[in-house]
């Protein structure tokens, strides 16, 4: 087991911005070395247009890719690799199923089930097929610890659900959903199941298979991989059903001039030139992860997690939003500084080099439904220490400190 202080040299951010405390991962992770130095190479040596050319190099970048998507397949215990589909991130992959899915397979009358702790990119398209096909939209709220009990589940999956859309860990919350529960009833009463593993797939495996999933999504540059790259998992048989959801080049068979057949999987959904460099980035990211293990990361993610909370606990103006069990938080903790705005605070502890994420995180029926309009964000990965913590710590005192006298004023 490396040491983090070992782990921390893996990227080249914290030699170059040394006084830095990095809090903000569930936004963007860093990069390490490893990812950097193999998307430099690719580019250096191999960079040619997959599937496109009969020339060497053009064959070698297609063998990439494709080792890329056997990479990814493995990761997720995936059946086949055709099911893998490369993406521009996780919010392309989730339009992907709303659109080539949801719009062909939802009808009136019938009923969308999400989490109210859905991101943006897991509720807006799903409005937009529900209003498109006259849907019901339904919600599954949350208990006074910020989770999703039995009674929601039970009551709000019915047999006229035909979509549930469930993120595995809260961007805001850092609640650990059961999502095989959740799986479970879903098939039980005939619905398909779109789960957005973004925040958790850098912090813990997602087996597919074992899982029962029928749609998966997640986006490399918030598990060490690059920006610009993300996968979609479907189940084989859904896939070969759905029409494509971009067109152009490649991912057709014969074109006429008043008629086209499409490719099969996985190119089908993989039109234009992809992101070759990405794939490298993403498979190199996921060769990093099992080299420390989820073991490891998991056990380093509840050790910060109990001191943080903790540490903010013992600040009497910090108002926590997080599940009280410690064991169902992942790497995400939403506070708020009573009487400062947290655009105030997250600017000012900018100031003194730390970075953590303020606003409506891109969940604002949570928000509301929460009564509240932003919070603080703070989100952990492998490379932060304790010392990041006591420096947040400190931090927030001298800024409540700061704003006190406004505060009492009020």
């Amino acid at each position: 087991m490396r040491s983090i202080e070992d782990i921390k040299k893996d990227f080249p951010i914290f030699t170059n911005q040394k006084d830095i405390v990095y809090l903000d991962s569930g936004a963007t992770s860093q990069k390490p070395l490893v990812v950097l130095e193999a998307e430099k190479k690719y580019y250096e040596n191999t960079n040619a247009n997959p599937y496109r050319g009969a020339y060497k190099l053009s064959v070698d970048s297609t063998s990439i890719y494709n080792t890329a998507r056997h990479k990814v397949a493995t990761f997720l215990n995936a059946k086949y690799d055709e099911e893998i589909i490369f993406t521009k991130n996780a919010t392309e992959a989730l339009n992907l199923i709303t659109f080539s899915y949801g719009l062909d397979n939802v009808m009136a009358d019938d009923e969308i089930v999400l989490s109210i702790m859905e991101h943006h990119s897991n509720l807006v398209p799903w409005q937009r097929v529900a209003q498109a096909k006259n849907a019901k939209l339904n919600y599954l709220y949350l208990n006074k610890d910020y989770e999703i009990d039995d009674f929601e589940i039970e009551t709000k999956i019915t047999k006229n659900t035909k979509i549930v859309g469930i993120l595995s860990v809260s961007n805001v919350l850092g609640t650990v959903v059961d999502i095989k529960k959740i799986i479970a009833k879903a098939h039980q009463v005939g619905a398909v199941v779109v789960l957005d593993i973004s925040q958790s797939i850098a912090h813990m495996p997602c087996d597919v298979q074992d899982l029962d999933a029928d749609f998966v999504a997640f986006s490399a540059h918030k598990m060490f991989g690059p920006l610009g790259i993300g996968v979609l998992y479907g189940k084989k048989e859904l896939l070969e059903k759905m029409n494509p959801f971009l067109m152009g080049g490649d991912m057709i068979e014969y074109v006429y001039e008043q008629s086209t057949t499409f490719a099969p999987l996985p190119h089908k959904f993989e039109a234009g030139t992809q992101n070759v460099g990405g794939a490298v980035g993403l498979m190199t990211a996921i060769d990093y992860i099992l080299s420390i293990g989820y073991s490891q990361i998991q056990m380093h993610d509840r050790e910060l997690i109990t001191y943080c909370i903790e540490k903010l606990k013992s600040l009497p103006y910090i108002t926590l939003l997080c599940p009280k069990d410690v064991n169902h938080i992942s790497s995400v903790i939403s506070f708020n500084i009573n009487g400062v705005h947290p655009h105030d605070v997250s600017t000012i502890l900018d100031f003194n080099g730390i970075c953590i994420r303020s606003g409506n995180h891109c969940a604002q029926p949570l928000m509301r439904y929460l009564g509240i309009d932003s919070t603080c964000r703070i989100s952990f990965s492998i490379y932060n220490t304790k010392e990041d913590i006591d420096k947040l710590a400190n931090a927030l005192e001298k800024i409540y400190v700061k704003f006190k006298k406004y505060i009492d004023n009020k």
